[in-house]
Order: C-alpha cells, then structure tokens, then sequence
C-alpha cells in the first residue's frame, strides 16, 4: 500500500500512537486468525504511469462498442442517436460539479432542471407526479413495488412474464425484505393474457406488474391488465420504454397507478452497460410515497419565481420508520441528459422518431422473416424491438454474424430459457433501411450456414 499512499513511516507511526496501539499487527488483533489472510496479496510488480496508461490501452482495445459494429442489440438498452447539444450541456460545470441541492438559494439551476425534467415524464407518462430520477429501470421496479406495499400492505406481487427479466430478479430479491413473493404469469403468443392474469389476482396482491412493450417488443393491451388490478383493490405498476410512449398511449390515461422505465434511450450512450437513470412517476395519491426527491415551484417574498425541494423521503432526512428510500443522488446528470435529448427533439420530433421506428422496425421484421429458417416468435404488433426464431443454434448465428461486423441481436435464451431459440432484434434511428438489408444478409447467410453444420470458418471464407 505504501506505494499507493501519501503516508510516510512517521505519518503512521503517528497515527497508531493517538490510536493506543504500536503497530498494524496490534491494531488488526482483533480480528479473529481464521478470516485473516497471512501471506502478502499476489500482485504484481507496479508499473510506470505510462505503462499503466498503454496497458489499459490494450484491455480497451478488447471491448467491441457500437461504433465499432452495426448492432441489433436491445432488450433495455439502445444505441441511439444522441445529439450533440446533449453533451454540451451537461459538461457545463454548473451541471456536471454540483452534488446535492440541500441549499436552494445557491442551487436553482439544478433544481429548475429537476422541476422541467419532472414535468417531461408526468407528460411521458400521463401520471400527475415525478419524481428526480432514480438509479436504472430495474430498481425503479423495485421502488414502485416498495409503494403499492406501503400503500396496502399486501405482500404478493402479479408479474407479468414479460416484465425484463433483469427486473424480476431485482423484484425477487429486494422484496424479501418486506417479505414480498412473486407470482409469475405465463405469455401467450408473447403478450399477457388479461383473462390469465385476472385468474392469479387476489385478495393478497398488492400490485400488478407489467412492461410496455414488453420484453419481446410485443406492445400489451393494457387497460384490462390494469382493471383486473383495481378488481381486487391492487396497485397497477406499468415498466414502459420511453421512446415507445412517443407512439403509444401513456399508461397514467389506460388506469395505472405508477409508471417506471429504463431512461437510457434518452440522451445516454449504451456506455458497456451504465450509467443511466430510472425513471418513475404516479398519481397524486401516491405522491408521499414516492423515493428521492421531488423538486417543485414557488415564489420568494419579493413575488420571484422559485424552485425548492418539496419532498425527500429519504431516511437521512425524515424519521427513518416513515422513510420510502435511502436513494442518494441518483442519477442527475444523465436525467439531465434525457431532458435536452426530449427537448431537441420537441414534440413533434419524438412523434416523429417513434413514427420512423415502426416502420423501420416493419420492414425489418418482414424482411428477416422470410429468410429460411427465420420466423416470428409472435404476431402482436411491434414499435422498435421484435422477437424471431432461429432453426440454428442462436449462439453460433450470433458469432458468425459478429464475426462480419454485424451484431444481429440478443439471444434470448440466457434470459428467458423457454426462448433457447429465439433472438430479439432491436432498430434505432441509427439502423437505416440499407443497415436492415445487409442484418438480412449476413444473419441469411448464417443460418444457412449454421443449419448445413460448416465451420466458422469456411462460411466466413465463402462469404469472401
């Protein structure tokens, strides 16, 4: 460590003397033998700054980004456009430095932006309240799932197969803790059966959990999903994409009481995977119960406009037996990130960038179905995202599409295992109709390939 820290011998010296002890050994003695390690760690040597620098170089080099491909990949993440201006702002040290606005008369700017970034997802949305941002779309599933048991107290969670299975995990796993259990229910013809659903509400059930579309890009039919949640006086939660909402109704005006997502697809880079933001909002009757932070608009003694923090329901501030989260910062900055991205678009542009993916989409999707081998996985209507099946092994089609520059999609039988042959296809504005011919030629020529049982390499050869 010595080579990593500032300190000198007398430094720590020093140090263990006001302590009362006389060395590191006297200090660590209490921890028992069996859980201490007694050998040095097994490091290696230390390395110059600029071999460091030329060795992370290399370990870089070994990603595969989306620029250096063209990818098909989605399932929560998307590699889309960001504009320019994004990035201008939010490298602006007013926005990029500040930490927390505990201080309103020394924070307005942040909170004015808190304050627009609200109104754009109550607006996405159709839901009265938003709050500041949360960490990713998962734990805001999760959050949303804390506030239907705070608000009845039922413990059983009705979730939808289609929910990302990255969040059901985080349901399954945070729920626990208030003693939550998760009845799944099936798909059919990939989309949520109301009729199915309705048949595993009861009594118990505190929420109902669905996502829009869900995640094999079928879009739900939502308005009974979210009635046979108030049939038994449950919570409906919606998880929704929010590039989809420019095209589809928001799920506040179909009956649900909270709406999350995955902000990612707005003004943030895929980034190998974070950060992003979650965001959530609700009706006005759950507002008290929302995690974070809401930030919200008034006006000083001299009739001036303002913003304050209206709400923090973090356990740091209020009692902690009445506390809904112990969320820090969350995830400001790339919120931020989101609204400039909504307002360069404006509202027409986000209609009209919801409009091109569905017929990109349509056509990708009836062009890559009639290659051989290649189907559907389901007819429900799609907007950007659509699930096929592979009469070949998926993991093998995938690699030998990558092996060509071209990433087809996800496979999806890592995630959902009932789909072992099923591969979802993801468009952006970034994949244009000539990027779409050339995924049907390379997956085309893979699936032959993979079907006749020619190695990786002689199909890569022929395709020369």
């Amino acid at each position: 460590m010595s080579d990593y820290l500032p300190l000198t011998d007398d430094d720590r010296d020093a140090m263990l003397a006001r302590i009362g002890v006389s060395s590191i050994e006297d200090l660590l003695a209490p921890i028992p033998g069996e859980v201490r390690l007694d050998r040095p760690l097994d490091l290696p040597g230390g390395m110059g700054e600029q071999d460091v620098l030329d060795h992370l170089a290399r370990l870089a080099a070994r990603n595969t980004s989306a620029d250096d491909e063209v990818t098909f990949l989605g399932g929560g993440m998307y590699d889309h456009y960001v504009p320019a201006l994004v990035e201008a702002i939010i490298l602006r040290s007013e926005f990029l430095t500040p930490y927390t606005p505990y201080q309103p008369e020394i924070s307005q700017g942040g909170l004015q932006v808190m304050f627009e970034y609200q109104t754009a997802i109550c607006e996405l949305t159709g839901l009265d309240v938003s709050n500041a941002s949360l960490y990713e779309g998962p734990s805001a599933v999760t959050a949303a799932a804390y506030m239907a048991f705070l608000a009845n107290r039922r413990p059983e969670y009705v979730v939808s197969r289609g929910l990302h299975p990255h969040a059901r995990e985080a349901l399954l796993t945070v729920a626990h803790g208030w003693g939550g259990r998760v009845v799944e229910v099936p798909l059919r013809d990939g989309a949520t059966d109301p009729d199915d659903l309705a048949a595993h509400v009861g009594p118990q059930t505190g929420a109902v959990i669905v996502q829009q579309p869900n995640f094999l890009g079928a879009v739900e039919d939502l308005a009974p999903l979210a009635e046979a949640a108030r049939a038994q006086g449950a919570l409906a939660i919606c998880s929704c994409d929010p590039i989809a909402l420019s095209v589809l109704e928001p799920p506040g005006r179909l009956g649900f009481d909270i709406a999350v997502g995955e902000g990612q697809p707005l003004g943030n880079r895929l980034d190998f995977g974070g950060p992003s933001f979650g965001f959530l909002a609700a009706t006005a009757a759950h507002m008290r119960r929302i995690p974070g932070r809401i930030a919200g608009e008034t006006r000083d003694a001299d009739g001036r406009r303002g913003f304050v923090l209206t709400l923090q329901t973090r356990e740091q501030h209020i009692r902690r037996e009445k506390a809904t989260s112990n969320i820090c910062t969350a995830q400001a900055l790339n919120a931020l990130a989101g609204l400039v991205h909504l307002a360069w678009l404006g509202r027409q542009g986000f209609a009209e960038l919801g409009e091109l993916l569905v017929r990109r989409t349509d056509y990708a999707r009836r062009t890559l179905a009639a290659l051989p081998g290649v189907d559907v996985l389901h007819d429900q209507p799609v907007v950007r995202e659509f699930a096929l099946t592979l009469d070949a092994p998926v993991d093998e089609v995938v690699a030998r599409c990558q092996a060509e520059g071209v990433n087809p999609g996800l496979a999806l039988g890592g995630l959902l295992p009932e789909h072992g042959d099923g591969l979802l296809v993801a468009l952006t504005e970034r994949r244009s109709r000539s990027d779409i011919d050339r995924l049907a030629d390379v997956l085309g020529r893979a699936v032959e390939a993979a079907r006749a049982g020619r190695p990786a390499a002689a199909a890569a050869g022929a395709a020369r």
